[in-house]
């Protein structure tokens, strides 16, 4: 019985990758020692592959920054403002697309599909000229036979590749993608018979986007990609692997009957109802490569259940065509369950991260061999019952609270009375300026956070030090005169982290790294058990910030549908019920904010449209919840509290109407770097009567915005906004920026405010 991993972290148990990348850029180390780094990885992944016994191990799933961006390599697909002149295409070009240079701008990044992975967005037009400029996957396969392992190389399939893609500045928004089909599949096979002559007898297509909504015209492409192939494949063995989510039936028609395909992969985890579609209809002859381990979480996989549903595979697609495999890529998992050395053994017995993964697939290839290792599967039962029974898990009173029946945990009064009793209270000026929440973390402040934590320093010292950096940062925007305040956040490390870490029903872990973008790593909790909150959580810190200022200080809460998006989420109950559980915990620290004399309450839902479904037919029922998990959190405060949620995501057009069902006061929202998309929606005529603060400029670069600038980004966003509801601020947390890049830029755009206000007086 076969097994196969459809790809493997690539920044290691310890994040060697990371920190050899950025060492790199700092100019500290050579592109010899980032190589010799990268090569270590890798030899040591395939090797635990081997030794774990899998049969179908994949090689250049590899990347310096990311597989998309390396298939833009592949491809020569090298955007002109770079100055590519041609040949192998070097780190040099290849960082430039990833990250900018002095004189040019990355490409843009977006989140792959509904992961908290961002890929590089390939820019193509029909001026782009194609060429065989990066020999990556050839040379990985080469260099993992050298070692003996023989791989199966994966590739980025060409239709996915076009439709994730995006037509380059200056090309007709209308541009059809799919019209490069004829230009790519050249590149495409010369690498097929690269690969043939280097001895491969297996390649691996990723064709994620089979999984969404495709019509006609892009199904068709993938018939006629494949056909075109048909002759470059023969002698190979081509399996297609899809991921994410169910397969619909006219795509699973369409990738069944495509030329020269040997076998299939799909997702039995997120793709349930893929196994009806394979059991009434998989073409005989062909293999069947089943995803039941979860690529996507960290939870050990329940091995007889898995069991169970591989023999019933084998009945149709035959003993020796069954393949046991991951659910997707384990780049989403967290690499080696070995590393964590604060985890409880009790909780760690619950757990696999990739790692573990690995000899799960094996361990039920093997059993449906027939060589069961009954102690492997007898330990995997135990810790399931043991998870099970819990009395950590499950918490009696949070469930009942949480089963919500019939309400709609509305505020009683509609917004824009809200809006005048809030103005009453406030007093605010016309367009009032605010910030998002958090100011620079520098040096000094890691430095306290960390020796705290280590127990190097007292409490008391701890709370002065964080004390001093909130006084500064309230004279700072006292000075700038800036209209609504933040504390600056300084006693956080994560947003999502820093309310784990005061809830019960969460695990954090030592090194359960997983790879974001390029060299940033995020480690999720770990939601395990029922959710509550025991403690006030920001009260103390809130409390001491507004007696330092008369001016309305925001308190700072992270949302529910974040908290839910960005950790390991609980799979032995619905989602939405986790949500709505953290929702009424969140609910509580608000009342209490409230309570405490805070009048103007920011509770973040950056992720919400993170977690949209990758299918529309899905779509309505997780914004229902998502949005009713916000509403929970602040249906009981009084009229004149006013609630503010920021979000930032470029595309929200689609949403629009299920943000405002959200029913916040104020909205900020990230707006400067997705080129102003978000104004659209106003000017297509969509009525918002709540406050609203588009960003007039991006704070994810050093660039310093000017006073005319950030003028001219307002009067636009007057243009189809109505006065008395804008609100001026940055387009997200100031965190990652210095001071003195942050000072000058709300200077700026507190002068650019106050130009407007001028001009808007004397035009009355």
């Amino acid at each position: 019985m076969a097994s196969h991993i459809v790809g493997y972290p690539r920044m290691g148990p310890k994040r060697e990758l990371k920190f050899a990348l950025e060492s790199f850029w700092d100019g500290k180390s050579s592109a010899e020692d980032l190589e010799k780094v990268a090569t270590d990885l890798r030899s040591s992944i395939w090797k635990q592959m081997s030794e774990a016994g899998i049969k179908y191990i994949p090689s250049n799933t590899f990347s310096y920054y990311d597989q998309v961006l390396d298939t833009t390599a592949m491809l020569g697909a090298v955007p002109e403002r770079y100055s590519w002149t041609g040949g192998e295409i070097g780190l040099s070009t290849y960082f430039s697309m990833a990250r900018g240079n002095a004189t040019v701008p990355a490409m843009e990044m977006t989140k792959w599909f509904d992961t908290n992975y961002h890929f590089i967005v390939p820019e193509l037009g029909p001026r782009t000229k194609f060429s065989y400029a990066s020999h990556k996957a050839v040379s990985e396969y080469k260099e993992a036979k050298a070692l003996g392992i023989d791989t199966v190389p994966v590739l980025i399939g060409p239709v996915s590749y076009l439709l994730l893609s995006k037509p380059a500045k200056g090309v007709e928004k209308s541009f059809s993608l799919l019209s490069l089909l004829g230009s790519i599949l050249p590149i495409y096979k010369e690498v097929v018979a690269e690969l043939k002559a280097a001895g491969a007898s297996w390649i691996q297509f990723d064709e994620p986007t089979l999984v969404k909504d495709l019509d006609a015209h892009e199904l068709a492409a993938f018939s006629s990609a494949y056909a075109e192939l048909e002759s470059a494949v023969s002698g190979l063995n081509v399996l297609i692997e899809t991921y994410f989510a169910d397969i619909p039936a006219e795509s699973y028609k369409t990738l069944t009957s495509l030329s020269g395909v040997t076998a299939y992969g799909f997702d039995l985890i997120r793709g349930a109802k893929t196994l009806d579609l394979i059991r009434s209809s998989f073409p005989s002859g062909k293999y069947l490569f089943a995803g039941v381990v979860d690529g996507r979480n960290i939870w050990a996989d329940d091995l007889a259940a898995s069991l169970s549903t591989l023999q019933s595979l084998e009945v149709v697609a035959g003993k020796d065509k069954l393949v046991v495999s991951t659910s997707c890529s384990l780049m989403h998992t967290a690499v080696d369950l070995v590393n964590e050395t604060k985890l409880d053994d009790e909780i760690k017995s619950w757990l696999a991260f990739a790692a573990q993964k690995v000899v799960e697939v094996n361990a039920l290839a093997k059993a449906l061999a027939g060589q069961k290792d009954e102690a492997y599967f007898a330990a995997n039962a135990a810790a399931l019952a043991s998870r099970k029974s819990s009395p950590r898990v499950t918490n009696e009173e949070v469930q009942k609270a949480a089963a919500l029946k019939g309400s709609d945990h509305r505020r009683a009064t509609n917004v824009s009375a809200r809006l005048d009793a809030q103005q009453k209270k406030l007093n605010l000026p016309i367009l009032p300026t605010t910030t998002i929440g958090s100011f620079p973390q520098t040096v000094e402040l890691r430095r306290v956070r960390r020796e705290y934590k280590a127990k190097k320093i007292s409490e008391e010292e701890y709370v002065s030090a964080i004390k001093e950096e909130i006084s500064k940062v309230v004279k700072i925007q006292e000075e700038l005169d800036i209209d609504v305040l933040v504390h600056g956040e300084p006693e956080r490390n994560d947003m999502v982290e820093y309310f784990g870490e005061q809830l019960s029903g969460f695990a954090f872990t030592a090194n359960g790294w997983v790879q974001s973008y390029g060299s940033r790593c995020v480690k999720p909790p770990i939601i395990y058990g029922d959710v509550s909150r025991p403690n006030p959580m920001t009260v103390f810190w809130s409390k001491t910030a507004q007696s330092m200022t008369s001016r309305p200080m925001k308190g700072m809460l992270t949302g529910p549908v974040t908290i839910l998006n960005w950790s390991f989420v609980r799979n032995d109950q619905p989602r939405f019920e986790t949500c709505y559980q953290i929702a009424l915990a969140i609910k509580k620290e608000v009342e209490d904010l409230e309570a405490a004399g805070i009048q103007v309450i920011q509770i973040d839902e950056a992720a919400l449209r993170e977690g949209l479904p990758l299918r529309k037919s899905e779509h309505a029922f997780y914004l229902d919840w998502a949005v009713h998990s916000f509403r929970i959190t602040n249906c009981g405060v009084q009229d004149t509290t006013q609630i503010h949620t920021h979000m930032c995501y470029s595309n929200f057009n689609d949403i629009i109407h299920s943000i405002i069902d959200m029913d916040a006061d104020v909205i900020t929202i990230e707006n400067s770097r997705s080129d102003e998309k978000l104004l659209s929606v106003f000017r297509e005529g969509v009525k918002y009567g709540a406050g609203i603060g588009p960003g007039v400029y991006d704070i994810h670069s050093p660039r310093i915005p000017t006073t005319e600038e950030i003028a001219d980004r307002i009067n636009k966003m007057l243009a189809v906004l109505d006065t008395n509801i804008l609100w001026v601020n940055p387009d997200c947390g100031l965190k990652t920026r210095k001071y003195t890049e942050v000072k000058p830029a709300l200077t700026n755009m507190v002068s650019a405010t106050k130009l407007i206000r001028t001009q808007l007086a004397s035009a009355k």
